[in-house]
């Protein structure tokens, strides 16, 4: 593919020669000669002097003195490097347009056209699949759950009876869909009686849910993960919970029950939320936080534990690091204190 028709698939402007073949994509730091790279983070740039790709999107005011490699403009090189890497590198198909001969397929199970079903899959009563879906090796469908159209089922994914899965939904290994949630009713005995779990969980279009997450299902209602959400490996929602849409949320994060997280969201890895809280749109929360209580207003940065507004608990963190050097200090006066009060009584 030519640099020019990769501009024009990106919408980048080319400083350079457009008819130059692209035949690959790499880092910026190992790319090689017909090479398309990117850079959207600054700490990369010292690699723009030293790179040996053929072309490079970077950002619009991007300034390079080099003029042996083209640079195609863009107002977001990263979003460019992922049109193009889609273009440049197809994925191949998870499997055949066919279905197992060691699947088993309940006979009152529908299935959608042109499905993709692997080897000792399980597909039960009343399961609906979607058109051109696909069910990976050893992925346990429950009764009467719905996968819509297009959407990839790993392997060795379980989704509990009744759950429904949108359309474009992508979820990893080992993920749980629909487990029971954690509902226990503490007895006068000191024993604990289980809480039966009869909702079910609804992800919604466009939702990937990455490797080993468990999503429990509602005690009552649903569980719901809104259209566009990204989850990364390890993460635990459990029942009741809502995720609005397009928020992301990275590993080894846990969502107590019934806490709803708005739109637009994103939350790093290892932050812990109570249940029964709520979570404005367009919030951020940095990595390791807690957070103990709702937050109402939108826009808003928070980290640590319990969480605080990132302004306010950077200035707290400041004053820690300064504790050492002010006990040291406090400990000099009251020494010279204690000098002068001996003094005083000569």
């Amino acid at each position: 593919m030519k640099i020019s028709d990769i501009a024009k698939l990106v919408g980048a402007k080319v400083e350079g020669n457009g008819d130059i073949e692209i035949n690959g994509i790499a880092k910026i730091e190992e790319a090689k000669e017909g090479d398309v790279t990117f850079l959207a983070n600054p700490k990369y740039e010292k690699f723009v002097l030293t790179t040996r790709a053929s072309a490079i999107f970077v950002s619009e005011d991007f300034k390079s003195d080099r003029k042996d490699i083209v640079l195609l403009r863009t107002k977001d090189p990263y979003v460019a490097f992922v049109i193009a890497l889609k273009a440049l590198v197809p994925q191949e198909e998870l499997l055949p347009r066919e279905i197992n001969p060691l699947a088993y397929i309940s006979p009152k199970a529908t299935l959608g056209m042109d499905v993709s079903i692997g080897a000792f899959v399980v597909i039960s009563d009343g399961a609906k699949i979607g058109n051109r879906a696909v069910i990976s090796h050893g992925a346990i469908i429950g009764r009467n759950v719905t996968v819509g159209d297009d959407s990839i089922i790993y392997p060795s994914v379980t989704i509990y009876n009744g759950c429904k899965v949108g359309n474009r939904v992508v979820i990893h290994s080992g993920t749980v869909v629909g487990s029971d949630g954690f509902g226990f009713a503490p007895k006068s005995d000191g024993t604990y009686e289980k809480i039966p779990q009869v909702g079910i969980v609804v992800i919604e279009d466009d939702v990937e849910i990455g490797s080993n997450c468990t999503i429990d299902r509602a005690t009552l209602g649903e569980t719901r993960i809104g259209k566009g959400v990204k989850i990364d490996n390890l993460v635990q929602v459990a029942h009741n919970v809502e995720i609005g849409e397009h928020t992301v949320i990275a590993a080894q994060t846990g969502i107590s029950g019934s806490t709803k997280i708005g739109k637009y969201c994103i939350i790093a890895g290892q932050v812990g939320f109570v249940g029964h809280i709520e979570i404005a749109d367009h919030t951020t929360v940095a990595a390791q936080s807690g957070i103990s209580k709702s937050i109402l207003e939108s826009g808003k940065t928070y980290f640590g534990y319990p969480a605080k507004e990132i302004h306010e608990a950077r200035r707290i963190e400041g004053a820690i690091r300064m504790l050492p050097k002010l006990l040291e200090e406090l400990r000099e006066m009251q020494m010279k204190l204690e000098e002068l009060k001996s003094r005083s009584k000569i």
